[in-house]
Formats: structure tokens, sequence, C-alpha cells
């Protein structure tokens, strides 16, 4: 792993101008972060594949068919550790074109999936303020299928698949999150 946190914050703001997408690649370094203390990982590997998920969404306008590619591209061109470009195009099985398999590939499909359900259920409270949002409040959001509808409920139970039932995740994310509620305005 040859790039450090410091230098993918700094490429993050090359890549991503809109302060929503910024703020979403650090809320998934950080519920990455939770996970890799919980099940005993490297801290640091899998906060920077949470960093750097989504640095080409701005690049191929969220188009699905090439999601990832771009990101494989740019990092292998840094010359970031292979596991974590894996698992950072394996977030998008479209174009890997195989399901994920690893315990690496599914932590970071559903870390930076739950993201989008926890700022999605925080925009629905009065003071929009994540230090309220109960994780019970996120899970019921989960079943409500038209509620934050882009974002994959199947993506997120993945979660299981790494030996963490779906309202213990959800709580470890919400705190994760919570941690760094100032940096990413909620």
């Amino acid at each position: 792993m040859s790039m450090s946190r410091d230098e993918a914050l700094a490429l993050l703001g090359q890549y991503i101008k809109n302060d929503r997408m910024i703020n979403h690649c650090l809320a998934s370094e950080a519920v990455m972060r939770a996970l890799a203390r919980r099940l005993g990982r490297d801290e640091e590997k899998w906060g920077l594949a949470g960093c750097c998920t989504i640095w080409d969404v701005e690049l191929c306008s969220a188009d699905l068919d090439v999601h990832c590619l771009e990101t494989e591209r740019i990092l292998k061109g840094k010359g970031l550790d292979a596991e974590i470009i894996d698992a950072i195009k394996m977030h998008n099985e479209r174009v890997a074109g195989t399901k994920r398999s690893t315990e690496f590939q599914h932590a970071l499909a559903a870390g930076e999936t739950v993201t989008g359900l926890i700022i999605a259920t925080t925009m629905v409270y009065p003071d929009r303020k994540i230090a309220g949002v109960k994780g019970k409040s996120v899970v019921k959001r989960m079943k409500e299928k038209a509620f934050a509808a882009s974002v994959s409920r199947e993506n997120i139970l993945e979660c299981e698949k790494i030996g963490i039932p779906l309202d213990e995740f959800v709580e470890l994310s919400l705190k994760a999150m919570r941690e760094i509620s100032d940096r990413i305005g909620l």
C-alpha cells in the first residue's frame, strides 16, 4: 500500500468536486475503519478502500456500466495495493463481471452503501443531525423500498456475509459517522 491517507484525501479533492460526494467518501472511510476494527483487519487499508471507492463517479457521470473502471485505472497508476483496487472494482459487480466473494469485497459493498441510507434517514429528521438518528429508524427505512430507492438493500445486507447482523452493522456505521459528523455536515 503505497498511498497514505493524506495523499488519498488530497487526490479525492482532485477527482471529486461535489461536497456531498466527498462527504460520502469520508463517511465510507469512517465506516470501513470501524469494520476493520470490529473484524481485526488492517484499518488503514480498509479506510483507504472506503475513501477511494467512488473517485470516478463524476468522471463517468455515475454510469454503472463503467463506474469503478476509471478508479481502478487511477489507483493502479498510484501503485495502490491490489487487494484494495480489487475490492473497489468489485463494489460494482456489473463492471467486474463476477460476484463478490471475499470478506473485504462484501465489507466495502455494505459499508459504502449503508452511508447513503444513513444520510437519507438523517435528512428526514427535523434537525438533520446524525446525533439523533436511531439504528432502528435506519433499519425501518431499509424496509421501505421507496425511501432512498437508489440505495441497494442487497449490498447493505452483505454485512451478514462478514458475520455482522444488520442491527449491529447499522449501529457500528452510525457510530463511525457520528465521530466525523462535523466534517461531513451532519
